[in-house]
């Protein structure tokens, strides 16, 4: 699975979410970058912990984020 690219867009020009994602995933923001130009199936992203940030910081559900 990977995240959705609308998804990606908002979490590119979100500093919050960012930074709680390099936080909750213990890793810099060069990585937070380097993931979302990547969008790896099944990566960083796609972890549970990483799931439930993006669907708090951005208020969307959990059923949004991810490709069908």
């Amino acid at each position: 699975m990977k995240i959705r690219e609308e998804i990606l867009e908002m979490i590119r020009e979100s500093t919050e979410v960012r930074r709680e994602l390099a936080r909750q995933l213990d890793v810099s923001d060069s990585s937070i970058s380097r993931y979302i130009k990547e969008n790896e199936e099944n990566g960083e992203f796609t972890k549970a912990i990483a799931i439930k940030v993006i669907s708090l910081k951005l208020n969307l559900p959990e059923s949004l984020i991810l490709e069908s």
